[in-house]
C-alpha cells in the first residue's frame, strides 16, 4: 500500500503547484489604441485650418508618423519587454487612429506602460531589420545610417503664399521616453483596450514655441532637432 499512498500523494503535489502557478502565469492581452488629434479635435489632413502657433499664417498637416519603441509593460515588480518593439505609427485613416495588439502579455495584469518615441541608440545605428523598421523605407535617411523618429510634412499659407513644411527629427539624442499608469478600473469587466491622445499641437507648442514661417524645416540641425523632441516628449498622454 506505501506505494500508492506516495505515488498519490506525489499526484496531489504536482496538482498543487498548478493550480497555485495557474494565476501566475496568466496572459494578458491588451491593445494601446492611439488617436491624432490636433489641441482637442481629430487631426484633419489637408486643409488650412490650423494657425501657425508662433506666427503669422494656417498651416495644414499632410503627412504625419513616427516610431514607437521599447514597448514595455509592467505589473508590481515584473516586467514584460515586447521583442523587436518597433512600431510606425500612422495616422492617414478615417479615424486618425492607429493600434497596437498584443494578445498575450505573461503578466497577471498590467499596471504600467512605458514605451520610447522614437528608436533606441542600438537599433538606430544598425542596418538590421526588425519589427517596423527597414533600411531601405522612406522613414530612413539617406545620408547616414538611422531613421526619422517623427516626420510632419505640409504647408504653411500666409495670405497668397504657400510654402512647405518639412519636420523630419531622428538623431540618436531625440528618442523619448513615454511612461505611464494604468488605474485598476481601466482594465476590469475585460476591457482589454487603452486609448491615448496623441495632441500633434504641442509639436509645435510645447516646451518651445514654433513659428513655422521663421523656421518651416529641421532636418540636420541638432538644436533645432532637439527642441522639436522636447516638445513630442508630452504629445502622448493616456485617457482615463
Amino acid at each position: 500500500m506505501r506505494p500508492i499512498i506516495v505515488i498519490s500523494a506525489f499526484v496531489a503535489l504536482i496538482a498543487g503547484w498548478f493550480v497555485l502557478n495557474s494565476g501566475q502565469n496568466k496572459a494578458t492581452p491588451i491593445t494601446l489604441t492611439f488617436h491624432a488629434q490636433m489641441g482637442d479635435e481629430p487631426l484633419i489632413y489637408d486643409q488650412f485650418i490650423y494657425e501657425n502657433p508662433g506666427g503669422q499664417g494656417q498651416f495644414r498637416v499632410r503627412d504625419f508618423r513616427f516610431y514607437l519603441s521599447n514597448l514595455s509593460f509592467g505589473h508590481g515588480g515584473e516586467t514584460y519587454a515586447e521583442p523587436d518593439s518597433y512600431h510606425l505609427l500612422r495616422f492617414d485613416n478615417a479615424d486618425s487612429a492607429h493600434s497596437i495588439t498584443l494578445p498575450e502579455v505573461p503578466l497577471p495584469s498590467v499596471e504600467t506602460v512605458r514605451f520610447l518615441i522614437g528608436v533606441d541608440p542600438a537599433a538606430n545605428t544598425s542596418i538590421e531589420a526588425r519589427g517596423d523598421l527597414d533600411p531601405n523605407s522612406q522613414m530612413a535617411w539617406n545620408w547616414e545610417v538611422g531613421y526619422k523618429f517623427v516626420v510632419f510634412e505640409g504647408a504653411l499659407q500666409v495670405g497668397e503664399d504657400v510654402s512647405p513644411l518639412v519636420y523630419h527629427v531622428g538623431f540618436s539624442e531625440n528618442a523619448r521616453e513615454v511612461e505611464f499608469s494604468i488605474p485598476a478600473e481601466a482594465l476590469a469587466d475585460g476591457k482589454q483596450e487603452v486609448n491615448l491622445i496623441v495632441d500633434l499641437a504641442k509639436l509645435f507648442d510645447n516646451a518651445a514655441l514654433i513659428d513655422m514661417q521663421a523656421l518651416p524645416s529641421v532636418k540636420f540641425n541638432r538644436t533645432d532637432a532637439d527642441a522639436l523632441a522636447d516638445n513630442y516628449a508630452t504629445m502622448i498622454a493616456p485617457t482615463f
